[in-house]
């Protein structure tokens, strides 16, 4: 078993893997109030609902983590990564259900593990370094940890916006339910 701090690509795409799927039975079929509702803060101004949540995944698995991981294998610190849309899938998501989301990101996420796959990457690959336009020289296997930790940022970030939606309903248990006490701990 590895240590807290050392990177393990088959962990992490063991992670990679799940979240379609995790993403897919808790957000299937869900009614309007857990997927198209906000958190309502600063009356629901930079906050994402959960359809906002999946198509930032569906976008970032279209042209971050795949396309970076090659840029440091074709180009090492020679060139920076082009800068990233956080923001993109509010323009691009569109009228698109939760459901074409669900399946667009399986889609990309088995395209993106399969193509992984193919680099047969070897530890000497993980240590090769990249330029962030934002963070400067980084590893290929931070980028790759990053990729798994973004999943569960998000995932985290899923819990939170669902869980404000009965802020009220559920009376003084808001004392005892620390999703509740959440303010998030990094921008969407």
């Amino acid at each position: 078993m590895s240590s807290l701090t050392e990177f393990n690509p088959v962990e992490a795409v063991a992670l990679l893997n799940r979240t379609p799927a995790a993403l897919n039975a808790w957000l299937r079929g869900m009614p309007d109030i857990w997927v198209r509702r906000n958190e309502g803060r600063n009356e629901g101004k930079d906050t994402w609902n959960a359809v906002d949540v999946v198509g930032h995944l569906v976008f970032a698995e279209r042209v971050d983590w795949m396309p970076r991981v090659r840029m440091v294998l074709e180009n090492g610190e020679a060139r920076a990564f082009g800068p990233f849309d956080r923001f993109a899938q509010l323009k691009e998501t569109g009228e698109k259900s939760m459901e074409e989301l669900l399946d667009e990101f399986a889609e990309l996420r088995t395209d993106s593990l399969n193509a992984l796959r193919e680099l047969n990457l070897q530890a000497e690959d993980l240590t090769r370094r990249g330029r962030h336009p934002a963070l400067g020289v980084v590893r290929l296997s931070e980028l790759l940890a990053t990729w798994a930790v973004h999943d569960l940022t998000h995932m985290h970030q899923l819990c939170r916006v669902m869980a404000y939606q009965y802020r009220e309903a559920v009376g003084p248990w808001s004392a005892y339910l620390g999703v509740l006490q959440c303010t998030g701990h990094s921008v969407p």
